[in-house]
């Protein structure tokens, strides 16, 4: 009796294990291709894996320019290399600037919910994310257009999209917030700032554009600690984070800027934004990462090239400068500070953003941030074998502390008598 008890509960945990197996066999596959904007046309490597993400040649992807001041041209600019690199995309007419086209009938026509939900892929353009979200999510409900989108994404498709495309992948994204000092003096505003995004990323983890050419460093890391957000990607332009389950792939012209709050603290005696040991890591193109282990892997190249350990005996500095950065906002001049600072023998590196010229209307004209950026113990970088000078840089901390502004900085010398 006892052997038939235990023979019975074997049956029962094998069966509740098949089970288990088959929920996991169905949980989305779909694949998120999130670009950092300014795509060029001839980007070989970033469209083919739109269509090869979409089912290869042949495969029909939807093409939404929602979020375009000009649609036809928008969708334009990417049905051509679509169809050069082999698929068959299609214009979806949803898009608030699109004239003649009656909005509301265009989201709910089945038979372009249906072209949609057919589709290997959906491509979202540039231009403004709220009128994606607007459009597609109106008072945070999907429509069924919405709806159909997801079906795609669940069924193992692909969602990409550039610039405006790429910030709704998060659930949380930027709405209009192009002053980054600004948002460092703590203007974050819900409805304003930012907002509700699509959230076809896992909920912790956050999506931002254009980012090293206009310096999002300032924005991303106020909204991340005010929203309870672990980990952000920064997408630099001509440049693709390609997201399946917990993997990250980099491809495209430049990289991604991965910054990871996750043993970040801050001082609210302070009365400003602050925060302390932010881990930075710059993904450079052909770099992988881990989501769920939290591990980079740099690229083929980047391991035949030259590993940099800032602790190894036999460690020579490329670098031997000590810059101070007048401006950290400026046009690539984070991951320039940390390949600087990697490949010194120095320990830190600082610099400075605020308000060269504060508007009237400003309430903190004076109010600046210091960046300190620290090597730790984890902190590797390697560079190509080919001396293109690119390096993936991996596990330098980041230190953001509010000071005050003395203006003028400078004035001119007064001729001696």
């Amino acid at each position: 009796m006892l052997s038939s008890l235990l023979t019975r509960r074997c049956f029962a945990v094998l069966a509740l294990s098949a089970l288990a197996a088959g929920a996991h066999a169905e949980t989305p596959q779909g694949t998120v291709i999130a670009i950092g904007g300014a795509l060029k046309p001839d980007n070989a490597a970033i469209w083919q894996r739109v269509v090869d993400a979409a089912g290869g040649p042949g495969a029909r992807i939807a093409v939404f320019a929602t979020a375009s001041g000009n649609p036809q041209r928008a969708a334009a600019q990417i049905v051509e290399p679509l169809t050069r690199h082999g698929a068959r995309p299609e214009v979806i007419p949803v898009a608030p600037g699109l004239t003649g086209v009656d909005l509301h009938a265009a989201l709910n026509d089945p038979v372009l919910i249906e072209k949609v939900r057919s589709s290997g892929g959906v491509f979202f353009s540039g231009g403004g994310q709220e009128l994606i979200v607007n459009t597609l999510q109106p008072k945070g409900e999907p429509t069924e257009m919405l709806k159909a989108i997801w079906a795609v994404y669940r069924r193992g498709g692909v969602v990409a999209g550039t610039s405006a495309g790429a910030a709704i992948m998060s659930r949380t994204m930027f709405r209009d917030a192009a002053d980054g000092i600004a948002v460092l003096q703590g203007r974050i505003r819900e409805g304003r700032e930012w907002g509700r995004g699509l959230g076809f990323v896992e909920s912790e983890l956050f999506v931002d554009q254009h980012f090293l050419k206009r310096g999002r460093i300032g924005r991303i890391l106020p909204l991340m600690q005010a929203r309870g957000l672990k980990l952000g990607l920064g997408v630099e332009e001509d440049s693709a984070a390609v997201l399946r389950g917990s993997q990250v792939e980099v491809i495209g012209a430049r990289g991604v800027l991965l910054v990871d709050l996750g043993e970040a603290s801050s001082d609210d005696k302070l009365g400003a934004f602050n925060i302390r040991n932010v881990k930075l890591s710059y993904l450079d193109r052909g770099d992988r990462h881990d989501l769920a282990t939290g591990r980079s892997t740099p690229s083929e190249q980047k391991l035949a090239g030259s590993k940099v350990d800032p602790r190894a005996a036999d460690f020579e500095p490329r670098f031997q400068a000590e810059p101070f950065f007048i401006d950290m906002l400026a046009d690539n001049v984070i991951v320039r500070a940390m390949t600087q600072l990697i490949d010194s023998p120095h320990a830190e590196l600082r610099g400075i953003a605020f308000k060269g010229k504060p508007g009237p209307q400003d309430p903190q004209p004076d109010l600046g941030f210091e960046f300190r950026l620290h090597k730790a113990a984890e902190s590797l970088a390697w560079s190509g074998a080919d001396g293109a000078g690119d390096y993936t840089l991996l596990g330098l901390r980041l230190d953001v502390q509010p000071v005050q502004i003395r203006r003028p900085f400078y004035a001119p010398l007064s001729a001696s008598r």
